[in-house]
């Protein structure tokens, strides 16, 4: 029999803030986290601006000896997820801990240590390259180190489905528990990609906005001056419960995971589907997986990246899916004020759309300032919008044609 599944704890850290009620105060009052590159001289760049996580202290938080053996990708994981087991308040003990696993997405892993690797080898040659590369670098890394710290002895694996890998990171581990395989599990995305290398290949692909001159401007989803994302990283972990199990131990409900679906588009390396069919696809297997008709959703977090082709065919799959009711049913992207997370941005999504169902409150789209004709439903533009929300849908989409979809419901 297939249980119910529900998010007993939150964590999150982003260019808006180090915890969820930071994150979700900004997102709330509309306050962009861009900003100029820090991490590195971006003077050469075509585009010189990010969503930096700025304050943040690894040293302060794990201590020296840890901390330089973690990818920057792998510290934001491992603090969102103390934040998460922290709200839960669930025990890790001798008697769950092999019932307990963490599941963790990522687009590109430990991409700075990659990277300098590589600029270790070619000035200081091979014998100089650091023991601790090869398991900082790997996209696994983040869901064994968070199971070391916190003795979880269940599933462990990494999602790397490029931009959809926290939303899928959520859906599988809701899978897991929902049959069976385990009882407890943390479950979200991590990324740190805000590097020199990954910079100028987004340049190259002409996929990152390039408005220098106002960078709290740049992202821009669903508006028709849109000119590409904007790159953010951070973490975000949610700990998901079979209900049974977290009603019995009295954990407080914060919300329950009611579908989930993916799908592929088979189409392009890196453009979505003109016609959005592999996104409507992911959203139909959702509402299926939840029993729900599409009415029901009262609200759609979108992916909504700030790309030309990224928008127009995500609102062509929501008509396909929603029909005229498309045209009533709220819509935003938060990417607009914390960037795009690549592989986290599905995890912070759910964290800030779980907080939209405990305020009752929908976030903005930021800087819709010109409509654009493909682009014609109601995106919550510029102000946060107070509504009765029970259901909520999120969708993310990643280069490969991957398509993942969230169902979101109420505690109640």
């Amino acid at each position: 029999m297939k249980r119910r599944v529900v998010i007993t704890g939150l964590g999150a850290i982003s260019a808006l803030g180090h915890d969820v009620a930071e994150n979700w105060d900004a997102c709330r009052a509309g306050r962009s986290g861009v900003g100029p590159i820090t991490l590195f001289d971006p003077a050469a760049f075509e585009t010189r601006f990010a969503a930096e996580v700025t304050g943040f202290d690894p040293v302060k938080a794990f201590g020296p000896r840890e901390a330089r053996r973690m990818d920057r990708f792998t510290q934001f994981a491992l603090a969102a997820a103390g934040q998460a087991l922290t709200q839960s308040g669930l025990p890790i003990t001798p008697e769950n801990e092999w019932r307990t696993g963490v599941i963790v997405g990522s687009g590109v892993g430990g991409l700075q240590t990659t990277q300098d690797a590589a600029e270790t080898l070619r000035t200081r040659g091979p014998r100089r390259i650091s023991p601790h590369a090869v398991p900082m670098l790997l996209p696994d890394s983040a869901a064994g180190v968070i199971a070391i710290h916190h003795r979880l002895k269940g599933p462990n694996l990494a999602v790397v489905s490029a931009c959809a890998s926290g939303s899928n990171a959520i859906g599988e581990a809701a899978l897991m528990i929902a049959y069976g395989r385990a009882d407890a599990m943390l479950a979200g995305g991590a990324e740190a990609g805000i590097t020199s290398v990954a910079l100028a290949a987004f340049n190259a692909m002409t996929a990152i906005s390039r408005r220098n001159d106002a960078p709290q401007r740049a992202s821009r989803p669903f508006d028709a001056e849109r000119d590409g994302f904007v790159m953010g990283e951070g973490a975000a972990m949610l700990v998901l419960e079979a209900r049974d199990a977290a009603v019995a131990r009295g954990a407080r409900i914060l919300a329950e995971v009611v579908g989930y679906g993916c799908s592929e588009d088979a189409y392009h390396a890196t453009a979505p589907a003109e016609d959005g069919l592999g996104a409507a696809q992911a959203m139909r297997l959702a509402l299926a997986d939840a029993g729900l008709a599409p009415q029901e959703v009262d609200y759609l977090n979108a992916h909504g990246t700030s790309t030309v082709l990224n928008d127009r065919a995500e609102t062509t799959a929501i008509k396909s899916v929603f029909g005229a009711y498309a045209y009533h049913m709220p819509i935003s992207s938060t990417k607009s004020m914390h960037g795009h997370l690549l592989g986290a941005a599905g995890a912070l999504e759910a964290v800030l759309c779980v907080q939209a169902l405990e305020a009752q409150v929908i976030p903005p789209t930021i800087n819709y300032e010109y409509p654009d004709p493909a682009c014609d439903l109601d995106y919550v533009p510029n102000t946060a919008r107070p509504a009765h929300v029970r259901t909520i849908m999120k969708n993310s989409f990643g280069f490969g044609g991957h398509n993942a979809c969230l169902l979101l419901g109420s505690r109640e």
